[in-house]
């Protein structure tokens, strides 16, 4: 194993332990892959993130095929047909985050009601219609409500979040759980004044530089 692949592995589990530790998951409930070579490294089937070690990390080929024995996380279909379909991903984040999963019980997207929406890449933040866990069948319906976001929620099951590497995607997903809390809080009030499409567009193309560059 090369050091570049031993390296990309002990990021995932990094980020693994992370979105726990961040309180965006829990237990084994999600999932993080990367891109490698024509696949993808992806975290494995029902082992807690504090066991895991390198050789548990799965390598996914681009046709799907990975090597007998081991075990890719169930979700493995959504995380390799984002990676396919989206050339600028280069990381994948799944969580089970309170309050965004809460709005995707109800089937409930997450409007324009702060400027940070933008940073899931437009006016609002989708959720994908109800299919079961680790079927094409929620791939495909993930996908429709990736199309020109980088964020969606999945109806009764939780937060897919993506970037161009494991650090950003990660950011992305506790950022989808602080716009899910505001936004049920301000339901609470009476409902968000939502931003104009306008300035959402405004906010998405100053966001194309924002951060460390």
């Amino acid at each position: 194993m090369e050091a570049t692949e031993q390296s990309l592995r002990r990021e995932i589990i990094a980020t693994c332990l992370r979105m726990n530790h961040e309180g965006i998951n829990q237990g084994t409930s999600g999932n993080v892959s990367a891109r490698w070579r024509d696949g993808m490294l992806i975290s494995p089937s029902g082992i807690p993130y504090e066991e895991l070690q390198e050789a548990d990390i799965v390598f996914v080929a681009g046709d799907g095929h990975h090597d007998a024995g081991e075990r890719p996380s169930s979700e493995w279909r959504f995380h390799l047909a984002i990676l396919h379909s989206r050339p600028e991903v280069g990381a994948v984040v799944h969580t089970h985050s309170v309050h965004a999963t809460a709005l995707a019980m109800r089937g409930m997207e997450i409007p324009a009601a702060h400027y940070m929406i933008a940073a899931a890449g437009g006016t609002n933040i989708r959720c994908a219609p109800y299919a079961t866990f680790g079927t094409r069948e929620l791939s495909d319906l993930a996908l429709q409500a990736l199309d020109g976001r980088h964020a969606c929620l999945l109806a009764n099951h939780g937060v897919i979040a993506t970037g161009p590497n494991l650090r950003k995607a990660l950011w992305l997903a506790g950022e989808v759980e602080v716009l899910a809390r505001q936004y049920i809080l301000s339901l609470m009030l009476g409902g968000p004044n939502l931003l104009s499409d306008t300035e959402v567009a405004r906010v998405v193309e100053r966001f194309k530089d924002y951060g460390r560059r």
